[in-house]
């Protein structure tokens, strides 16, 4: 099992930032590759950001290239997301996902073995 706990989520204007963390526990983090999932209200859930097992593989939904950055430190257990330029459309629940297959990185929440509770961004206009 892995557990994963999502932090940094809150309140923020059009325009700011914020840098979402997912601590993981239980297993060799460096053995899942990670990805970041956000449900809007009435939306469903949607593909952000993933990483391969040593951070040298990304990939990005198209609306938050350029804005948005995913990263990992093994050492830490950690996975990162941080969000830069934050829009209104951008207000979600963010979840992080390991997936047990290490080596790629892939986009359906269907692949992904263990979930986090999520953590709330809201962006204000």
């Amino acid at each position: 099992q892995v557990q994963l706990v999502e932090s940094g989520g809150g309140l923020v204007q059009a325009g700011g930032s914020l840098r979402l963390s997912c601590a993981a526990s239980g297993r060799t983090f460096s053995d899942y590759a990670m990805g970041w999932f956000r449900q809007g209200p009435g939306k469903e859930r949607e593909f952000v950001a993933a990483i391969n097992w040593n951070g040298r593989i990304t990939e990005y939904t198209d609306s938050v290239k350029g804005r948005f950055t995913i990263s990992r430190d093994n050492a830490k257990n950690t996975v990162y997301l941080q969000m830069n330029s934050l829009k209104p459309e951008d207000t979600a629940d963010y979840s992080c996902a390991a997936d047990g297959r290490a080596y790629g990185t892939r986009r359906s929440p269907h692949d992904y073995d263990y979930w986090g509770q999520g953590t709330q961004v809201t962006v204000s206009s």
